[in-house]
């Protein structure tokens, strides 16, 4: 080896150093200069090239360089396939060769009107298994590169393949190679409410972000406080008018998340921990920072989607208020021409605010189809397209955008072809929409006469809920662990009755299945730091409880006290993977009834159920469902476990498919199961609020599906056009299936028989 050649301690430090410039670079363009500038001289190579995958035209194109003239840069190509380069991409592995053979490097002669170069080490650049470009070196003479230098290359190439292929879908690379063409950009994202939109592109940024605010100390601490108090009383305000703003406009469930944000900003936990902040010493806006990312980061690790998504709306909360104490104007929304609101992560309040104008789309850097600007969304039926990250969606500002809902794509100056398409796409949902409408109040009860118990998911919302303007049958999974969120402290067993009884009088007569404190492992609380390795598979759920029996007890007996006088609650242990685990909850239900009829209180057992999430209950469904009157799966928990893929890992969660074939036979035979015992079972995850996969459910034999409120009428639209005979040959089809894709192209037919339009059913979504 060359004396000169770093050895390979010093090419791990080299390998850092070039990473590190990568990070600092301003741009992509920048940054691909670095490498192929740094990697030269580490490797002591005649030439470094970067060259990009072209798909549209099949061909490789220069996009850095360093040796050869910076003229080259989007002008030296080769097609697909052809020459090193292109086997370099076709192979998907590194090729190096101490003299390249003539005839696989003709095109690079023949463009450059240079000589041949004879040694070569070229490595394929990847992301999720798709060539993104070609990362190389040269050499003059005839060089055999080592094992250390293709070592280096493949690591560093593996660093460029995701930041090419958003770059791609961005644009950036086409301004980089093709200057001077004005093309359409297609930016990928996640569908967050179905439908397409045409609008001008209109970015919400804040000034001022939370973590930005520097600690201070107050100059003139009670009138900090004041000026706090202030600000939290204004923006409650602003929660209450858009609430009253939406009345008639959406129902009361989506209505209700306004009055949630006023409740959290009127709740004493958040109020008296920024005042004893501002009474140490730190100036109000601070304050306002400590205690918000105290609470929010405690969301943060969750690994329930929907409970994470709470930090973003605690964090949207504190912007505002920091917002009103630094005297930041608000943005105003045009009046007039269809708007795109865009943002880094917008809120439902962002969304509530540009309802002033003529809203006709959302896209979200940050947030996910649980977030509340998605659910929002899918209310007001305005699409949305959320998680579009990678991009500088700063630039979509005043840009002509199309936004579609259904595939999750983005599209920036669409061509005429494109507009005409989605003009009548928008013709057709209105339609859709105003078809939907009279099912609201009619029962889930398909043709041919079989009744569909149909449940709303609930949370801080469920007092406000109206389950008829819901078209509800009740409460399907009240998460119990909101309320314990949003203490500093356990809550009391006063403080639980007093929410429990509000959330029961408001669904009564109608069930509410209360899921018990599904926190621990991955929803730490915040007053109980607990850190684990594997939180997925920890100390959560029923696990949690059964190991803190006080805190089980104490919301028991809240949950039964506010039972009194109304019978509709039902109990359910979540995280259930062995019958001791049953049992034991079980005995202490029965020791709050005991307590509470010793006490004189007129309290009634209700009905118990558990949650099927863990493959261990899977296997014992039937002895399981023998000591309980109900069971719910809850799909997402079953997916992730089922199919070993954890769907907070963006590495892997597309890879969380809810139609394997393993799980559809693993809610095969949970049903089958349940249904030797005797016992109803219903759906409380994310597969129930997707028309496709709940016809599916219910042709298996599921007897009730418990959904976000704003699938619901959609799934009611399907269980009264499609009849359960044909929903259960439906079923027996997908279960002889052996591939995802082929079911979900079957899916996708049944759901246009239903009635509900090609262009709102092009995509069965993956979670």
């Amino acid at each position: 080896m060359d004396t000169l050649t770093p050895r390979p301690a010093d090419r791990l430090s080299e390998l850092s150093r070039i990473v590190h410039a990568v990070d600092r670079a301003s741009d992509l363009e920048a940054a691909l200069q670095e490498v192929v500038k740094q990697t030269r001289a580490v490797m002591q190579a005649d030439v470094c090239t970067v060259y990009f995958s072209d798909d549209a035209q099949r061909r490789h194109v220069v996009a850095a360089t360093d040796g050869l003239a910076s003229r080259y840069v989007g002008r030296l190509a080769v097609d697909f396939g052809s020459g090193v380069i292109g086997r370099v991409a076709q192979e998907q592995r590194p090729i190096n060769l101490d003299h390249v053979p003539e005839s696989m490097d003709q095109g690079f002669v023949e463009q450059t009107g240079l000589q041949p170069h004879a040694g070569f080490l070229g490595v394929p650049i990847l992301h999720k298994a798709q060539v993104q470009g070609v990362l190389l070196v040269r050499q003059r003479h005839p060089r055999r590169f080592d094992h250390a230098d293709e070592a280096f290359l493949a690591t560093l190439a593996s660093r460029l393949g995701g930041a090419i292929a958003y770059a791609k879908a961005s644009g950036e690379i086409c301004e980089m190679c093709r200057p001077g063409r004005v093309q359409s950009r297609c930016l990928e994202g996640r569908a967050g409410a179905p439908g397409v939109a045409i609008g001008t592109g209109t970015w919400v940024f804040s000034a001022t972000e939370l973590q930005d605010i520097p600690a201070r100390t107050a100059e003139d601490i009670p009138r900090e406080e004041a000026r706090f108090l202030e600000a939290l009383k204004q923006v409650g305000n602003q929660a209450k008018a858009m609430a009253d703003s939406l009345q008639g406009r959406i129902a009361d469930a989506d209505r209700a998340l306004f009055d949630a944000f006023a409740m959290i900003l009127e709740s004493p936990e958040i109020r008296e921990s920024v005042v004893g902040l501002i009474r140490e010493g730190q100036w109000a806006p601070a304050a306002v920072r400590t205690a918000i990312e105290s609470y929010a980061g405690s969301f943060d690790t969750m690994d329930d989607p929907y409970l994470r998504q709470r930090a973003t709306d605690l964090r949207a909360l504190g912007t505002r208020l920091v917002a009103r104490l630094l005297g930041e104007e608000e943005q105003v929304v045009p009046e007039t021409g269809a708007t795109v609101l865009i943002g880094k992560q917008l809120s439902a309040m962002d969304v509530g605010e540009a309802l002033a104008g003529n809203l006709a789309g959302i896209v979200s850097a940050d947030g996910s189809t649980l977030s509340h600007a998605a659910i929002l969304a899918r209310s007001l039926g305005i699409p949305a397209v959320m998680g579009v990250s990678g991009v500088p969606l700063s630039q979509l500002d005043g840009q002509t955008v199309i936004v579609d809902g259904n595939s999750g794509r983005v599209h920036v100056r669409p061509d005429a072809a494109t507009r005409h398409t989605v003009e009548a796409e928008i013709v057709s949902r209105r339609t859709r929409n105003a078809a939907l409408e009279p099912v609201r109040n009619l029962p889930a009860c398909t043709p041919d006469g079989k009744r569909i118990s149909l449940f709303i998911n609930a949370g801080l919302t469920a007092p406000h809920l109206r389950l008829g303007d819901a078209g509800s049958d009740g409460i399907g999974l009240f998460r119990s662990e909101l309320p314990f969120m949003m203490f500093d402290r356990f809550p009391s067993e006063a403080e639980q009755l007093a929410i429990y009884r509000e959330a029961l009088a408001a669904a009564a007569p109608a069930p509410l299945v209360l899921r018990t404190l599904d926190a621990g492992g991955d929803k730490p609380l915040p007053y109980l730091s607990e850190s684990e390795g594997n939180p997925a598979l920890g100390w959560r759920g029923i696990r949690f409880t059964l190991d803190h029996p006080d805190i089980f007890l104490t919301q028991i007996r809240a949950a039964l006290r506010a039972n009194i006088g109304l019978g509709n609650l039902r109990l359910m242990f979540p995280m259930i993977s062995a019958l001791e685990e049953v049992l034991q909850a079980r005995r202490v239900v029965d020791q709050a009834v005991e307590q509470l009829t010793a006490e004189g209180l007129a309290v009634t057992m209700p009905p118990i159920g558990i949650m099927v999430e863990v493959p261990s209950a899977l296997f014992q469904v039937e002895v399981l469902a023998r000591q309980v009157d109900f069971l719910s799966v809850g799909t997402n928990d079953l997916a992730q476990y089922l199919l070993a893929t954890d769907r907070n890992n963006p590495r892997v969660s597309a890879r969380l498919d809810p139609l394997h074939p393993s799980m559809l036979s693993a809610l095969q035979l949970i049903v089958t199961s349940a249904g030797r015992a005797g016992k109803p079972v219903s759906v409380c995850g994310e597969m129930a609020s997707d028309p496709a996969t709940a016809m599916v459910l219910i042709g298996m034999g599921f007897d009730g599906l418990s959904l976000n409120p704003t699938s619901l009428l959609e799934v009611k639209w399907a269980i009264r056009k499609v009849s359960f005979r044909d929903m259960q040959s439906l079923a027996r089809q997908t279960l002889t299936m052996d591939d995802a894709e082929g079911i979900r192209r079957l899916l996708k037919v049944a759901v246009a028989r239903t009635g509900l339009t090609e262009a709102d059913t092009t995509e069965v979504p993956a979670p």
